[in-house]
């Protein structure tokens, strides 16, 4: 759903704009409570498996493909402050580098691809594990379903109110909403997966699942009762290197080798711009080197420019990470 050049006049990118740095801003504060030396690099490697991911789009419908967005798994694996930076890493060098979502729209795409899909992820995922008894894997699914729609109705909007060309809001919204309801879905399963996965292996990594465990309560035969645990998994430092290391191997085979057999039909966005009649509207990107269109200018193989990708993305997210974590996070 990368919003390109041309889509938005001046106004309504500017305004998102500022709409954008003011939520990196709040996020960045608030990271703070989020972060620590050990949950720091989970959210570079977070960041770099959303990117990695995205390349990957999946068919839908009728010559319609869609991708990860990955708001809703940023927040409920690393928080939703941290959510919004990873998110926003992703987005700034998807733009910048490989001319994925236009320059003048940055800020587009990180208001309703981030700020929006974290905090309506978020919203349903507390909600759900907080009915459902803490089913993280259930409230997963239902967050990042949810969170795809509300994201593509964020756009259709906003279209409406700032885009440079004029369209019928109930037909475009219909249209947007019903395509992304379906990428939802695909979003839904690898957001369970994921989320599941990490809990199997993690479970003290997962943000969204800290306080949920129930505590042990032991009897004894006097009747006297002790109570154990009630908070999340404690740390197992010796073995978080391998962990992260497996997580960015993974990584690299989604982005360097599986990114070969994505689909190449036009996503949500392109496909309904397309047949509403506003695709026109788009202008050519700014950025026109090697790596623009994943290597497909360039000449590189999409497989090496996704690889270069998760590069820059890990050490840029895990740069911020550590740059916004608290300052007795050192300590931990």
């Amino acid at each position: 759903m990368h919003v390109p050049d041309g889509f938005f006049n001046a106004a309504t990118s500017v305004s998102a704009g500022v709409v954008a740095a003011a939520g990196v801003t709040v996020c960045l504060r608030g990271a703070r409570r989020e972060l620590d030396d050990r949950t720091a690099p989970m959210a570079g490697l977070v960041a770099a498996f959303i990117f990695a991911v995205q390349m990957l789009n999946f068919p839908v419908a009728a010559g319609t493909s869609g991708h990860l967005l990955g708001g809703a798994l940023a927040a409920i694996l690393v928080g939703p402050y941290t959510g919004v930076l990873c998110m926003a890493v992703v987005l700034l060098v998807q733009g910048v580098f490989f001319a994925d979502g236009g320059l003048t729209a940055l800020g587009i795409n990180i208001t309703i691809m981030g700020i929006v899909t974290v905090l309506v992820g978020w919203g349903v995922f507390r909600l759900v594990t907080g009915l459902s008894r803490g089913r993280v894997a259930v409230a997963a699914f239902l967050a990042a379903l949810v969170s795809v729609p509300a994201s593509a109705l964020a756009f259709t909007l906003l279209f409406w109110i700032g885009g440079t060309a004029p369209i019928e809001v109930g037909a475009v919204a219909a249209a947007m909403g019903g395509v992304h309801v379906l990428i939802g879905i695909g979003e839904a399963l690898i957001t369970a997966v994921t989320v599941s996965a990490v809990l199997a292996v993690r479970p003290d990594l997962v943000y969204g699942a800290r306080g949920l465990a129930k505590p042990l309560v032991l009897r004894g035969a006097e009747g006297t009762s002790t109570t154990v645990g009630g908070q999340e998994p404690a740390a197992a430092p010796g073995r978080l290197k391998p962990f992260l290391l497996g997580g960015v191997g993974l990584t690299l085979v989604l982005a360097g080798v599986v990114s070969f057999f994505a689909s190449s039909s036009p996503d949500g966005l392109e496909a309904v711009a397309e047949n509403k009649g506003f695709l026109g509207q788009a202008t050519d990107h700014l950025v026109t080197w090697g790596l623009a269109d994943y290597g497909e200018v360039g000449g590189i193989p999409v497989g090496v420019a996704g690889i270069i990708g998760v590069g820059l993305v890990l050490l840029i997210a895990g740069a911020v990470a550590y740059a916004a974590r608290g300052r007795d996070a050192a300590k931990v």
